[in-house]
């Protein structure tokens, strides 16, 4: 297995169990992070290697990328492996099963690379290195299928383990927070580029709404001490009044849970927002050459997973030079002082989560069991 990023390790995280209960005694090695270790993962490289963000960032670390992919993809031969599972990561992932597929190694992607957002040329890619797709999102199932793909659709794990109405006094009293405070949750993502990027306007959002209710509190997840260390510094220079603002190393479920509004990064933790029931406020900030490469590919005119799964826009989306305070905060404020507006997303987003619900990690299990009796 390789999983690429964070999100990919929790995903895969809640597979192993579900595998080595199918299949019994079973190796599992690759690339994976601390969810898929605690499973019994043997991560040849940790997860952290291949969490790069955008075009200008992937650019610097090509060379050391493209060296552990074909480190990784002699191992595998070496090691004999029956099945290569790529855990999203599609453009790290791709050619890793191209190579192993023509080698005689049956290859499952799970997680669809997302060609119905941009680069729609990738479907071919697909068909070529993947045996058996597993998409999480019920419109990928077609899409691929169409394309010659075998695809079956597995639904989103998060969808069965996150509960299912928020308990937001309880998540406050764990963080040791105000239980009645109005709550704010920020998540500037889970790389260090994203925190760059995004925590800056983030903090100036915190100051702009601390100034409009200094009552208002604000938890903040980091993914790792370095990112702690940061948002930690950015906080302080920011201003904040730290006795209102808690940073938390891990602990996001418990911050969303705890929230009365969320301002979040593009990427799966939208969809954790929106299964947590949380009117969000999404931000997304990228390197110019990312952003004139995505803008000439796009598809679709969003990019929160909440907004594409509905088809429309039923949350706000900013992006590059509208990621500022003045724009951040009064969108934020229009939740907090709207619960009507709240309640009917949350109806819009429990129907949402009813079309993801699936035993996930049962059907990935079954298919890479499949694939490596044949």
């Amino acid at each position: 297995m390789a999983a690429g990023e964070a999100s990919g390790d929790i995903l895969a995280g809640l597979v192993l169990p579900a595998l080595h209960a199918r299949l019994g005694a079973c190796e599992c090695a690759g690339i994976g992070g601390d969810h898929m270790r605690a499973a019994g993962f043997d991560a040849w490289w940790h997860v952290r290697e291949l969490s790069v963000r955008g075009y200008a960032e992937v650019l610097r670390h090509l060379p050391r990328l493209l060296r552990i992919r074909r480190e990784l993809t002699a191992r595998v031969r070496e090691w004999r492996a029956r099945v290569y599972v790529g855990v999203d990561a599609p453009d790290f992932n791709l050619g890793v099963q191209e190579k192993l597929r023509a080698a005689g190694v049956r290859t499952i992607q799970y997680v669809a690379p997302a060609v119905w957002a941009w680069r729609p040329e990738r479907i071919a890619q697909v068909a070529r290195a993947v045996e058996h797709l597993l998409p999480v999102l019920p419109f990928e199932e077609k899409l691929f299928a169409d394309a010659g793909v075998r695809t079956t659709y597995v639904g989103h794990p998060l969808a069965g383990t996150l509960p299912q109405r928020a308990d937001a006094p309880a998540a406050r009293f764990r963080l040791g927070i105000d239980a009645a405070a109005p709550t704010v949750a920020m998540l500037p993502g889970s790389r260090k580029a994203e925190v760059s990027a995004l925590g800056p306007p983030f903090c100036d959002t915190m100051r702009w709404l601390q100034q409009r209710n200094p009552r208002m509190q604000f938890v903040v997840p980091a993914a790792s001490e370095e990112l702690k260390t940061m948002l930690d510094a950015m906080l302080a220079w920011a201003g904040i009044d730290r006795a209102r603002a808690l940073v938390t190393q891990g602990r996001s479920h418990d911050c969303l849970e705890a929230a009365d509004a969320v301002l979040v990064a593009g990427g799966t933790a939208t969809l954790e927002t929106m299964l947590f029931g949380k009117p969000m406020v999404i931000a997304y900030k990228v390197p110019w050459l990312t952003e004139w490469i995505t803008r000439r590919k796009a598809l679709i005119p969003y990019f929160g997973l909440p907004n594409i799964l509905a088809g429309r826009h039923v949350v706000p989306e900013f992006v590059q030079k509208d990621v500022i305070a003045d724009r951040l905060g009064p969108a934020l404020m229009g939740f907090l002082d709207d619960p009507a507006r709240v309640n009917l997303l949350a109806e819009q987003f429990a129907a949402i989560r009813a079309t993801l619900q699936r035993d996930t990690p049962g059907l990935v299990a079954e298919a890479i069991a499949e694939a490596a009796a044949r």
